[in-house]
């Protein structure tokens, strides 16, 4: 007699990674065994520190939010949709729950036994491997990762470091520190007694510099410096610097692109916050090939354009390779935008080197749009501009022409790479786009206190942009200058609210997708306008009247604004999930059908597929209520 039930759980369970690649009859002996289980709204289904359960689970219906306690605060580090799993642990380690799990809607959760389970997957690699990467992605402690290389014995960490790369690097937080007034033989003194190669030099606990054994040999040996001399005339800055848990690919592609040993953990990863920590080249795990450092080292070597463009092409199977793992979004955008820009910037170090003379005078290089919100990872269009020094009257012209002729280069090296040229021509190429600091206050100026629907649409452009190449003090008083302006003139913040709600909700009244009624893509539906754009819009207005700095990521701003605004977490770290999650899934849509993945065909699409886009449609609809209240735009 056939067990109907078991049936319809493989029918489910054969449609997502891993059960896709066990055969007919292994997926029906483990359906067989599912317990099918109900959880209401916020009920847990595990907390930290319980005892393991006998299973791992599997999103039936509903959402599942996975998260840490931290200072008596929930920290969400995934939401799981249809077909995920998680609770992992337990099968990976054998080890108690270090995160909690919770429904973050109404949900149907199958239980796994991992006593059936396991042999099963001992037996199937692909299993294996699949389990593997998705624990990976989310581990705390990377060394507990050593654990899965003696329980998977058919895995070899070292063939397939591009998942281990993804762990998170162990940094000390016992560091040693001094002031700048501290004399050269006091801090070598410190450092030679507690055994260390360098020290971080402080002021009000924020990093100002660093002095390292080669500091010594460079500088006090050779006679230049005294050791009575303070340290302030001898240390390596500004430091570099970022957030607490950095993967080991992010600090290792950081400490290449740099040039650096040493990277200071801080608050929010900028020199103006306080140092929590120092990874050191000696603290990452260098014994296996890690591919995303091979590629930034191919990129730091390149002499032809023709080799970025290979690069760049190895980061698309590389794109899709951690997609068919399924590791988080944040995580491949971190690690795939380090290389992004690397390449930009070795663009433009190829192109000065085309130039007749040295540039005349300061300027920065602008990433703009989503390369300026590093939220790029397909082929997509350029957005660029360039900010030079200001400069004499006289000279500003010829000044002018110098970089529209180095941003001509750029942009034809940049094309031949893979990014199309921008069809509204915002490049630093258009002389609207190349001009002095000066120019561009007054540029944004007239933008915020003189708004029109074109002036809209270039500003939010260009409110989105990102240092790449050049002078950073450039960038920092444009910023300052934009905030005051913004200070001045808060009705503009309604300007920017009332364009972030224009887009209508993704359905329509009876729930079914608003498509395009024609041109070429009649009958798709656009997931950049219709569910992308309204997110990244209210980040950015929500993020420039709370004055954030150096955070341009979307689901970023919303995770910030999530700490910022008790009142309103839930709805942002919603936000946060429910842009990942589009963005997922317009970048499978791209790299499926060999475009920008920008319009769908929603008959290709499975019901599953349709109602995990339909779920994100509500954080929509909450953050344009909360905008439409907050900026009264009724």
């Amino acid at each position: 007699m056939k067990n109907t039930i078991a049936e319809r759980v493989a029918d489910f369970l054969k449609r997502y990674p891993p059960f896709q690649f066990l055969a007919a009859d292994s997926l029906l002996q483990i359906a067989a065994q599912v317990q099918v289980l109900y959880f209401e709204k916020d009920k847990a289904i595990f907390k930290e520190k319980d005892t393991n359960h006998s299973m791992f689970y599997v999103v039936k219906d509903g959402a599942v939010r996975v998260f840490r306690t931290v200072d008596n605060q929930p920290k969400i580090a995934d939401i799981c949709d249809e077909g995920d799993i998680f609770g992992l642990r337990p099968l990976i380690t054998k080890e108690d729950y270090e995160l909690s799990a919770s429904a973050n809607e109404e949900s149907i959760i199958y239980g796994i036994p991992i006593d059936l389970f396991l042999p099963i997957a001992l037996a199937h690699k692909e299993v294996s491997n699949f389990l593997i990467a998705s624990f990976a992605s989310n581990v705390s402690d990377p060394y507990s990762l050593e654990e899965s290389g003696k329980l998977f014995t058919e895995y070899s960490v070292e063939r397939n470091s591009e998942i281990f790369d993804l762990q998170k690097a162990r940094y000390s937080k016992n560091i040693l520190t001094c002031s700048p007034d501290t004399t050269i033989k006091v801090a070598a003194k410190k450092m030679s007694h507690r055994d260390v190669g360098s020290i971080v030099v402080t002021h009000e606990e924020k990093p100002v510099g660093i002095i390292t054994n080669r500091d010594l040999r460079d500088r006090i040996a050779t006679g230049d410096f005294d050791i009575s001399d303070s340290v302030d005339k001898i240390m390596s800055k500004p430091v570099k610097c970022f957030q607490k848990d950095p993967t080991v690919a992010q600090a290792q592609l950081i400490m290449l692109k740099n040039e650096v040993n040493h990277l200071c953990i801080t608050e929010d990863g900028t020199p103006d916050t306080k140092l929590l920590g120092l990874i050191t080249e000696h603290d990452i795990v260098v014994s296996f090939a890690n591919n995303p450092v091979v590629l930034l080292k191919e990129v730091k070597l390149a002499k032809r354009t023709k080799r970025l463009r290979d690069v760049r092409l190895k980061v698309s199977r590389l794109l899709k390779k951690y997609l068919d793992q399924n590791l988080p979004v944040s995580q491949i955008l971190n690690i795939l935008n380090e290389i992004n820009y690397a390449i930009a910037v070795r663009a433009l170090e190829l192109s000065l080197l085309k130039m007749e003379t040295p540039p005349p005078c300061k300027f920065a290089w602008l990433a703009l749009g989503s390369q300026g919100r590093k939220e790029q990872l397909l082929f997509t269009d350029q957005d660029n501009a360039i900010v030079f020094d200001n400069v004499p009257e006289e000279e500003y012209e010829a000044t002018q022409a110098y970089f529209i002729k180095l941003a001509r280069i750029t942009t034809r090296a940049m094309h031949k790479v893979g990014y199309a040229y921008c069809p509204a021509d915002m490049m630093a190429s258009n002389h609207r786009w190349c001009q002095s600091l000066s120019e561009w206050k007054k540029q944004y100026h007239i933008w915020i206190t003189d708004p029109s629907p074109e002036t809209q649409l270039l500003s939010a452009i260009f409110f989105d942009y990102s240092y790449v190449f050049g002078d950073t003090q450039l960038v920092t008083k444009l910023s300052d200058s934009i905030l005051d302006t913004l200070d001045a003139n808060p009705m503009f913040y309604r300007v920017m609210a009332k364009d972030a709600i224009r887009s209508p909700s993704p359905l329509g009244f009876f729930r079914q997708f608003l498509v395009e009624e024609g041109g070429d893509h009649k009958d798709f539906f656009d997931i950049k306008a219709r569910a992308l754009m309204p997110l990244i819009d209210a980040a950015r207005v929500l993020s420039l009247n709370h004055k954030l700095r150096n955070i341009n990521n979307t689901a970023g701003r919303f995770e910030r604004l999530a700490e910022l605004e008790q009142n309103n977490k839930e709805i942002y770290e919603n936000c946060s999930y429910a842009f990942k999650a589009l963005l997922k899934f317009r970048t499978k849509q791209g790299i499926l059908h060999d475009d920008s993945g920008r319009f769908i065909e929603l008959a290709t699409l499975s019901k599953a597929e349709k109602l995990k886009l339909k779920r994100c449609f509500k954080s929509i609809h909450d953050i344009q209520e909360l905008l439409t209240l907050r900026y009264n735009l009724k």
